[in-house]
């Protein structure tokens, strides 16, 4: 059950930040905060169903981190420091990606501006992110089945004759 829900939870991840890196009408300071608070319920979510250690909330960190990005200062040096150190799940190509499609939608807020997005594409040029925009949302974890050794012993098994496996002999 752990690994049906990281697998899940791993494509709501993919699918949801292609969604934010591929539209602009999402990437604002009030879509973060809603991304935040759904989130936040998955992982109450997660802890009420003792699914912890299924690895499901770390298959989020992008989404997560991606929300943090849309509510974060974007003006200063410090913020863009604060944001390097802050979104290492995400590729240098998806926060630059964020940070161009973010929207203001009052009058409080500016838009990043070009200045700023450098300062960004500087301080993580010494990365070695794959050149990757979008997450592969048909992407399959391995399933992992336990073994359980049987008590039952094979010299001890009855191989009935109407099963026609005349042809196995035991040793």
């Amino acid at each position: 059950m752990q690994q049906v829900f990281k697998q899940l939870f791993y494509m709501i991840n993919a699918i949801a930040l292609n969604n934010l890196l591929l539209r602009k009408d999402v990437c604002s300071w009030s879509t973060g905060m809603q991304l935040r608070f759904n989130i936040s319920q998955l992982e109450e979510w997660l802890r009420g169903k003792n699914l912890q250690q299924s690895g499901a909330a770390q298959t989020l960190e992008p989404l997560i981190q991606a929300a943090q990005l849309l509510q974060l200062k974007k003006k200063t040096s410090e913020d863009a420091e604060a944001i390097c150190s802050l979104c290492t799940s995400l590729t240098t190509q998806q926060i630059v990606k964020i940070l161009n499609l973010y929207t203001p939608v009052n009058e409080f807020e500016e838009r990043v501006t070009v200045a700023f997005i450098r300062d960004i594409q500087t301080h993580l040029q010494e990365r070695n992110d794959p050149p990757q925009l979008l997450l592969d949302f048909k992407h399959m974890f391995p399933v992992l089945f336990h073994f359980n050794p049987s008590t039952i012993t094979l010299d001890t098994i009855h191989i009935p004759a109407s099963l026609n496996l005349e042809f196995l002999n035991k040793v």
